[in-house]
């Protein structure tokens, strides 16, 4: 009587196998474990722009950038003191001030008819690099 064929994997077939997604898993994990702080960076800069086009909105209604004590909440909600805005929109310029991809909020400087709008990245610390670089809008 014939004897019949077992069919299966041997140990060797499994271990090669197991081996394998070892190396793949090794280079690939690393790749994706660094994407989330890049997505945010990208956020960021995406709210730094659309920070940017609400104060240019605000300067050409009002003839100045909020002042740096205004702040960016001038564009939610009409500020007061100096500078006066001459014809602030009652619908603001932005729904809200948002906050960066880190929870914290972004800082805002203005001196003349230069602002700057920025981030500290992720370390949430002046300067660093990569992720932890701060995010300027000069440097969009």
């Amino acid at each position: 009587m014939p004897r019949a064929r077992q069919q299966g994997f041997t140990l060797i077939e499994i271990m090669v196998v197991v081996v394998i997604l070892g190396i793949l898993g090794a280079l690939i994990v690393p790749n994706i474990i660094g994407r989330p702080d890049e997505a945010r960076v990208t956020a960021a800069r995406a709210d730094i722009e659309a920070i940017s086009n609400a104060l240019e909105l605000y300067r050409l209604d009002n003839g100045h950038y909020p002042s740096t004590d205004q702040g960016l909440e001038a564009l939610v909600s009409e500020p007061s003191g100096y500078p006066e805005p001459r014809r602030w929109n009652p619908d603001g310029y932005l729904k809200k001030v948002p906050v960066d991809p880190w929870d914290e909020p972004y800082l805002y400087f203005s001196e003349d008819r230069r602002i700057e709008v920025y981030s500290y990245g992720a370390d949430r610390k002046e300067g660093g690099e990569g992720v932890d670089a701060d995010i300027l809008l000069s440097e969009l």
